[in-house]
């Protein structure tokens, strides 16, 4: 019996000494969420950053303290960071689906800000970081959210960015990149979609008709309450109202497509006044608008990508494996008492 105890002390201590010049052991992964993140070379106030990691770079957890964990990049580099800021795996594929999902979304117009504006990997103020939006860039705006939060609601605009990447703003700091020429009209509406239709030859120049949705204003569970389609008078040199549908409760996406015999198509799913829920497609040709189809339907269109598929079940380990893993954490903290 003294034999066998002393052949498993001495392999334990063989396993140990063969551990000494191997890298740490990984207790855990996590993935940036944030555009980037920094990691400090310990926990406390003014201490240096010792690495950056960028946004979707796996890191590997090697310690926890309360909130926070001590991590490595791929390239070795460690350093503590803030562990609420970190992805499972599970939420980096949501979020990768999410991206994925919105960049085939119906696109309702594109629109910049003002100022540098923070894109959400969710709708939520606390919500992590992925990206900014600079002064003068232009992203793809393809939903809306109503969000309550800390006591009040607040808009939420689902923005796709270049690389399949998606992420929530405040709905408020956009500014859609309709032309002023056109934009003037909406006489303190916001603008939640628009869409380029046929354009129209004047002499040497070319003008576009345009169709947009407005809203009278915003926290309502729904996108827009008027839709409305510009054309350019020749004769009077101006934009003039050719269709103006108000009293709705209209939901993205508005889909418009081209007809073969010329002008267009849109599509969209709405309620008139008090009326029922209806997928109303109209027909703009011949400078006129006309009703296809009025179909009832029983919902808006979901504003959230499908669930991933749940991942396999994790690989049963050994009773050795686990034994060997404890030993390897055992000696990593003493190496750093």
């Amino acid at each position: 019996m003294r034999r066998r105890e002393s052949l498993l002390y001495f392999a334990c201590l063989l396993l140990a000494g063969c551990r000494r010049n191997q890298r740490e052991p990984a207790i855990g992964e996590g993935f940036v969420a944030a555009a980037s993140l920094n990691l400090y070379r310990d926990l406390g106030p003014n201490e240096p950053v010792a690495a950056v990691a960028g946004h979707g770079e796996r890191l590997e957890i090697l310690e926890r303290r309360r909130k926070f964990v001590r991590a490595r990049r791929a390239s070795g580099e460690t350093g503590w960071t803030d562990g609420e800021l970190l992805f499972s795996r599970e939420q980096m594929e949501e979020l990768r689906l999410l991206g994925r999902w919105a960049a085939g979304l119906p696109v309702q117009g594109r629109a910049s800000s003002l100022a540098p504006l923070n894109v959400h990997t969710s709708p939520s103020r606390s919500a992590p970081n992925l990206a900014q939006i600079h002064e003068g860039q232009t992203v793809a705006v393809a939903g809306h959210k109503l969000i309550a939060e800390n006591g009040r609601s607040e808009d939420w605009s689902l923005v796709v960015l270049p690389g399949e990447v998606a992420g929530w703003v405040l709905t408020r700091r956009l500014v859609m990149n309709i032309p002023d020429e056109v934009a003037q009209y909406a006489e303190g509406r916001r603008i939640m979609a628009y869409f380029p239709l046929d354009a129209v030859r004047d002499g040497q120049q070319t003008r576009q008709n345009w169709l947009w949705a407005t809203l009278n204003r915003l926290g309502q569970p729904y996108e827009f309450d008027s839709l409305r389609l510009f054309v350019w008078n020749l004769r009077r040199k101006r934009y003039e109202t050719a269709f103006w549908a108000r009293n709705l409760r209209g939901y993205y996406p508005i889909e418009v497509t081209p007809e073969p015999a010329g002008g267009c198509r849109f599509s969209l799913v709405a309620s008139e006044k008090d009326g029922p829920l209806m997928r109303v497609t109209y027909l703009w040709q011949a400078q006129r608008v006309r009703v296809l189809s009025r179909v009832p339907v029983e919902a808006p269109p979901p504003m959230e990508p499908p669930r991933p598929a749940p991942p396999p079940a994790a690989p049963i380990r050994s009773l050795f494996d686990r034994w060997r893993q404890f030993l390897a954490e055992r000696l990593a903290r003493r190496k750093r008492q």
